[in-house]
């Protein structure tokens, strides 16, 4: 099912390129210093096929709800989430935008000092200057009137944002968004989740955030119910 990509149209920085690159499910925002359209769109291919042929071999990779047993046969994307959705407790198709995005991010960084690459709401970026993610929680009151202020740095990451009220992916949670900063947006993408499918009421959010605190990769975490929300860590909020 093909959901507009509405935010688009008022993200693009005016200091890089930006251009989609879409293949079957996967629907990339990508910016970059030069036109690397053709090159991401073959790496996309690439981690597609890995990712298909594994399913085809090994069908619980995709259907599975719960992390499944390792394989150090299978490609490093494959190995990457296994490994992730493991120390979370999740599905690994739960890190799989995430995964694409951070995959596609680490091909094209010795080409670009600066990218951004958003998968689906999932983004691994790499940045000179300070940038502002607008945040999109439906109806709650807090919906793209506040962003996360993205400082520059001299190594990527990821923010990533999972909803129970927003898109089509799965989620047992009820919360607007749910946005994990850490160093790895495959990583964060199956935590986002995780913590999404804790939050089914407003007073679920403190004792999300403390479980989301145990993961020492994160930097900050931001969560979104109706009028409630919750934020810890190095993460600055700014009024849009």
């Amino acid at each position: 099912m093909y959901e507009e990509r509405f935010y688009r149209r008022i993200s693009r920085p005016n200091d890089l390129m930006c251009f989609e690159v879409k293949y079957k499910e996967t629907d990339l925002f990508c910016c970059t210093k030069n036109d690397l359209k053709d090159f991401i769109a073959d790496r996309v291919l690439f981690y597609r096929h890995q990712l298909e042929e594994y399913i085809r071999q090994r069908p619980e990779f995709l259907e599975s709800l719960t992390p499944i047993e390792d394989d150090r046969f299978a490609p490093e994307i494959v190995r990457k989430m296994i490994e992730a959705s493991s120390l979370i407790g999740v599905g690994p198709m739960a890190c799989v935008a995430g995964a694409i995005a951070e995959f596609v991010g680490r091909d094209i960084e010795p080409q670009s000092y600066e990218f951004i690459i958003e998968n689906g709401g999932d983004i691994f970026l790499k940045t000179k200057r300070r940038r502002t993610i607008l945040i999109y929680a439906k109806d709650s009151p807090f919906s793209e009137r506040i962003g996360i202020d993205i400082a520059p740095g001299p190594s990527a990451y990821g923010v990533c944002t999972s909803s129970g009220t927003v898109g089509h992916s799965l989620s047992f949670g009820s919360a607007d968004a749910v946005c994990i900063i850490g160093e790895s947006s495959l990583f964060c993408d199956g935590l986002a989740t995780f913590i999404g499918n804790i939050v089914k009421k407003r007073e679920d959010i403190a004792f999300a955030i403390e479980k989301a605190k145990t993961f020492n990769t994160i930097r900050g975490i931001l969560i979104i119910m109706g009028d409630k929300l919750g934020v810890w860590g190095d993460i600055e909020l700014v009024k849009l």
